[in-house]
């Protein structure tokens, strides 16, 4: 559990911040206490929350940030949002904020990994006095163990123990194991005291310490593996703080770096899985781990990474690259590079380079056999580049099970449109020259029905029906006649040469129309 006080203000600029977060739909205002008629009868504007609260805050003039404002959160979602809420409105009665008509504002989260809420109200109390605030750190601290019943001393004492387990040569290195479990450590004249929550917690002598001292990690593999290791983190990181949450959560190690903040000077490497802290010198230097790259750079970086797959590998995929790269949080589409919510295209040639491979492929996954179906398939998924196209040495059990079900097909005369059938099952005829392929690209089959002696003939589309014929012909004829007798045709060019008025009797005789109708004139 952790409380952590925020800076106050005279404007109460936090009702802004939590605001905006609501407005963007990771936070909501789950409770408003003391704020008189507002939210009565509408939801109040952020500009009224902070109207009432510098018009409360006003009786003590005295006081020129006025604004209390902390946010409380635990590990992960070990509390539910009610069981967190219930824990503030202790906290605040224990911190002296809790008197009746205290005007309150809580607000929940849900744009981190923890349960979190944000807590705004007034350094001045309903009687207009100040809320006592002096070592007001350390204080909450105290009230957050005494909520949750612990005993920091007994945790500190339990802490320390731990720490005397790692491999450590120098009292740096053992403040740096103390300084990532969240303690503050200092040597003075013969002791060494450890603080937590702005308190001493704990007074050892510095004898017992030293007594603890061992030689110095030196195994060389591991020293090279975390040179690696930090190099790449590095590389994919924007600050030391990115780095260091990178190390800590994916590895277990902990970076503690001494000096300033902006500029330090040293580091320690507190490897916890192994219970070894290295001095980060004979890693990489710490000039040398805080080199970080600017976003083109990182970018530069990820490209040359991926000339260097398609030089190694020249039929490399998307896929197969996004494998490599992800480690990176980076990954590419069609032909731009995106990486950590910025995104820049690929040089022209590797994104053509990558397409033409993930084309290839497509062409592999069907295991053309011959040189003739490789060809007609990169026809299809237009590759240029057919020498690239691998031939296997031998068929599919896939390609024979298919070959079999089409003769199925082809074989049983009941089957009146093969065409038809094949389309049911999947696959779809085409035509290279005098050679006919059936293709199923859900499936990844092609078959050369030529080379497979297959019946062709029976792919052919039935020839239409004689009386289908015959009605289409008189249907043509009444439309003529249709036409000449509204006016559009003038009689005598209607009648003239070939067409004349008896060309009705080319087909029958005036009283034998259904005959002509149910086609028996052709059965003559």
């Amino acid at each position: 559990m952790i409380a952590t006080i925020l800076p106050g203000s005279t404007n109460f600029h936090a009702v802004g911040y939590n605001e905006h977060k609501v407005s963007k739909g990771v936070a909501r205002l789950i409770e408003i206490q003391n704020f008189g008629s507002l939210g009565t009868f509408h939801k109040p504007t952020p500009s009224e929350l902070v109207g009432y609260l510098q018009k409360y805050s006003s009786q003590n003039s005295r006081i020129r940030k006025p604004q209390f404002h902390v946010a409380i959160s635990c590990k992960g979602h070990e509390m539910s949002e009610d069981e967190l809420l219930d824990f503030a409105h202790q906290y605040l009665k224990e911190m002296g904020y809790g008197e009746s008509g205290q005007p309150l504002l809580v607000y929940s989260h849900y744009d981190t990994e923890n349960t979190h809420l944000h807590i705004i109200t007034s350094r001045v109390a309903p009687d207009g006095r100040k809320i006592q605030h002096s070592h007001e750190r350390r204080r909450s601290q105290e009230v957050i163990d005494r909520i949750l019943g612990n005993n920091r001393k007994k945790k500190t004492e339990n802490d320390i123990d731990a720490a005397k387990q790692y491999t450590f040569s120098s009292f740096a290195q053992f403040k740096a194991i103390m300084v990532s479990m969240g303690y503050e450590v200092y040597q003075k004249d013969e002791n060494v005291f450890v603080k937590h929550g702005g308190k001493v917690q704990k007074e050892i002598p510095f004898t017992e310490i030293e007594s603890l001292f061992k030689s110095g990690y030196r195994e060389r593999t591991r020293c090279r593996q975390l040179r690696s290791i930090l190099k790449k983190y590095r590389d994919v990181s924007s600050n030391k703080e990115e780095l260091q949450k990178e190390l800590k959560t994916k590895l277990g190690i902990d970076i503690v770096f001494f000096g300033k903040k902006d500029a330090p000077y040293g580091y320690m490497l507190v490897d916890h899985a192994n219970k070894t802290v290295i001095h980060g010198a004979r890693v990489l230097a710490v000039e040398e781990l805080l080199d970080f790259t600017t976003p083109e750079e990182r970018f530069n970086r990820i490209e040359d990474y991926i000339d260097r797959l398609l030089t190694l590998n020249p039929k490399i995929t998307q896929g197969e690259i996004y494998s490599k790269i992800r480690k990176q949080r980076a990954y590419i589409k069609k032909g731009i590079i995106y990486f950590d919510g910025q995104s820049r295209p690929l040089k022209p040639f590797m994104a053509e380079a990558i397409d033409r491979n993930n084309r290839i492929a497509m062409v592999e996954m069907f295991n053309p056999a011959t040189e003739a179906e490789r060809d007609i398939l990169c026809k299809i998924f237009k590759v240029s580049r057919t020498d690239l196209v691998d031939i296997p040495p031998e068929r599919t059990h896939y390609h024979t099970d298919a070959v079999n079900r089409l003769r199925e097909i082809f074989n049983d005369d009941t089957v009146t449109s093969v065409r038809s059938q094949l389309h049911e099952e999947g696959f779809i005829v085409r035509q290279d020259e005098d050679v006919t392929y059936a293709i199923n690209f859900k499936q990844h089959i092609i078959i050369n029905l030529t080379e497979e002696n297959f019946n062709l003939d029976r792919l052919r589309k039935p020839m239409k029906q004689p009386v289908k014929l015959l009605k289409q012909y008189i249907h043509l004829q009444n439309r003529k006649q249709a036409t000449l007798f509204s006016g559009k045709v003038k009689l005598c060019d209607y009648g003239s040469g070939s067409h004349s008025e008896n060309r009705e009797w080319e087909v029958g005789q005036k009283d034998n129309y259904d005959n002509i109708d149910n086609g028996c004139s052709m059965r003559k």
